[in-house]
């Protein structure tokens, strides 16, 4: 009886630890967001995409406990994005520069540097593939797979001595590579906290004040989510050039989004039509008097289910909604 007790008690310890301990993958993945937060460093990398190559620089420092950022584009017309704290001040040419109240920047880097871990372990599976080298660097190699299959994946390399990311590769469902985040050189200096502070007395374009809307009560809904996608924002508006009313939803599972747009169809609309231009899919078609579009970063086969699960909600249909 004695033994049964004591192999009892070893095996409940064994799945008490089993269950405590973290997959050393995504004990990686949140070292390297720690490390992408905390951290004052320079990136100069190229983005590749399948026609293009772009080179670009990303600065970051903690100034005064604050998160600065800053990215330059360093080819064809000047490009800045610089980001002090919770607020982001972006520069291109043809506009007016503008500063918008966010901690986070529109620009080109890898989602998944800051993203939140724990939440996206529920919808993927943290896969380490073993080591390489990428930019001179010895790196932890480890790919991040969706466990339904219906989104994109990451195969990301993270340098075993700052942990900070120094290559992801985007692929598509079959595998192929949609586009290629790779860093060239990686410097780690506290000089770079004092050039980053210099940025603390730059002055900026004031903060757009954008008018607080709630988020639309549409009169219809998207019934086949891919698991741990979310709605985050509804809308409705009318297009600029045709005054034609169309009515949106945006939804994120935390690496990727998407938008459904829903207007009624006319004479223009095209009957179904695909469109793929690297991480981005345009799927659109035709149901009932309705033209349902979704754009965003899914492949195809999902942004087609998506798209044909669209269902009114008839209760809270509004007045001239278009009927799927």
């Amino acid at each position: 009886m004695k033994h049964l007790l004591i192999g009892a008690c070893a095996l409940v310890s064994l799945v008490a630890n089993a269950s405590t301990e973290e997959n050393p993958a995504e004990a990686l993945l949140h070292q390297m967001g720690q490390a992408t937060e905390q951290l004052d460093y320079e990136l100069s990398y190229i983005l590749v995409r399948k026609n293009s190559i772009e080179p670009l620089r990303f600065r970051h420092a903690l100034v005064d406990g604050e998160s600065f950022g800053h990215i330059a584009y360093l080819a064809g017309p000047p490009r800045e994005v610089i980001r002090r704290g919770d607020e982001v001040s972006y520069f291109e040419p043809g506009i007016d520069p503008f500063t918008i109240a966010s901690n986070q920047m529109v620009a080109p880097l890898p989602a998944i540097m800051h993203s939140d871990i724990d939440h996206l372990s529920t919808m993927y599976d943290f896969v380490p593939l073993g080591r390489a080298r990428e930019a001179g660097l010895a790196c932890d190699v480890v790919r991040v797979s969706p466990k339904d299959g219906a989104r994109y994946s990451y195969v990301l390399w993270i340098d075993q001595n700052t942990k900070l990311l120094t290559r992801a590769d985007l692929l598509d469902r079959d595998g192929d590579p949609i586009e290629q985040y790779r860093a060239l050189s990686l410097v780690i200096s506290p000089q770079i906290g004092d050039v980053m502070k210099q940025m603390s007395g730059i002055e900026l374009p004031p903060v757009v004040q954008v008018p607080k809307q709630r988020d639309a009560g549409l009169g219809w809904q998207v019934t086949s989510l891919p698991d741990g996608f979310s709605p985050i924002y509804s809308n409705r508006h009318r297009l600029m050039i045709t005054e034609r009313p169309v009515e949106s939803q945006m939804f994120s599972d935390g690496l990727f989004s998407f938008s459904v747009y829903l207007s009624e169809a006319d004479d223009l609309s095209v009957r179904e039509q695909l469109v793929r231009k690297g991480r981005r899919t345009l799927h659109s078609h035709v149901s009932g008097n309705a033209e349902i579009t979704v754009v965003g970063d899914i492949p195809p086969a999902t942004a087609k289910k998506v798209a044909e699960s669209v269902r009114m909600t008839a209760p809270q249909a509004a007045e001239g909604t278009p009927t799927p």
